[in-house]
């Protein structure tokens, strides 16, 4: 269940009341003003969202007011069973695409903290790197803020959204750029200063699988790339976890850093292989894992207005 609020110019509350009682899944509505307009509320099944939201943005709520969308944790009870019932499909199988893409979207500028993380994620492989530690290599895994933009590009990919996949694409190639310039710089400080050496790079067993690309390499992109646009949309974050330590983006990038401050091009540019190959694997299992959802989503539609008639 979704807790829905709405607020809207005073002249179109009605119309957007009517709106939410017409729809099966929405329950506990209620109306009251603020400064700002009509403020109405409702407790909406999640499956029934999108359609609400489609339906608010012919009305021009969204042109002329604001939709906010809070996910309720617990709702039991009549109403709550009766919302859910009635409501077509499951809750963990709506696509809501106007809290997807402001979610992404948010994901997508390119910021400090956003920058911090992807210098701090490629500084932690390095770590793992040198020291051959698969710890740290999914300690940096976890950091790594890079799956956020790669979703927006495959949601702007999907929704033809040029400007969103020129900021997405922009932040993840900035974010690499100066995460690999800033993680070469400082390793090779590291061995001027002695702390590791060519044999440490080239001589390991535990973390060579960062620059050994190959299909298995492409096939874990694609199983994590969808595995992480349905932990988007259906808002299981402990997913994304997973999808995080799966994928061997951020550890390639360290890779290019430090092999090539040893010289050793062969390494980095398989590496270089390997970062190119989860990143478009990635986008592409997003975009297809969308294409079906969305398809999914049109069915149930479809058999929602052929019951209804």
């Amino acid at each position: 269940m979704l807790q829905l609020r709405v607020v809207c110019p005073p002249d179109r509350t009605g119309s957007v009341y009517d709106a939410l009682v017409a729809e099966s899944g929405a329950v506990a509505l209620s109306v009251s003003t603020s400064s700002s307009g009509a403020v109405i509320t409702a407790d909406v099944a999640r499956e029934c969202a999108d359609d609400l939201l489609d339906r608010l943005r012919e009305l021009g709520v969204l042109d002329d007011g604001m939709v906010t969308m809070a996910p309720l944790d617990t709702a039991v009870g009549e109403l709550a069973r009766r919302a859910e019932a009635d409501a077509p499909g499951e809750g963990a199988d709506a696509l809501i695409w106007d809290d997807l893409e402001a979610r992404t979207g948010e994901d997508s500028v390119i910021t400090w903290t956003f920058t911090a993380f992807m210098v701090l994620a490629t500084l932690l492989a390095a770590i793992g790197i040198v020291t051959d530690s698969q710890v740290t290599i999914v300690g940096a895994m976890v950091v790594g803020p890079e799956f956020g933009p790669l979703a927006a590009i495959a949601v702007g990919l999907v929704k033809r959204r040029p400007m969103m996949i020129r900021r997405a694409t922009a932040a993840v190639v900035l974010g690499f750029v100066v995460a690999l310039a800033v993680t070469a710089a400082l390793s090779l400080l590291g061995r001027v200063a002695g702390l590791f050496d060519v044999g440490d790079v080239t001589g390991r067993a535990q973390t060579e699988f960062i620059y050994q690309p190959g299909w298995f390499s492409l096939i874990t992109a694609l199983v994590a790339g969808a595995a992480g646009m349905l932990s988007l949309t259906s808002s299981k974050s402990a997913a994304l976890v997973g999808v995080f330590i799966s994928v061997t983006t951020v550890p390639a990038a360290g890779n290019v850093a430090v092999a090539g401050t040893v010289g050793d091009w062969h390494q980095a540019g398989e590496s270089l292989l390997q970062l190119a190959i989860n990143l478009v694997g990635i986008v592409a299992a997003g975009v297809g894992t969308l294409l079906l959802l969305e398809r999914v989503q049109a069915s149930r539609g479809e058999l929602r207005t052929g019951s209804g008639a």
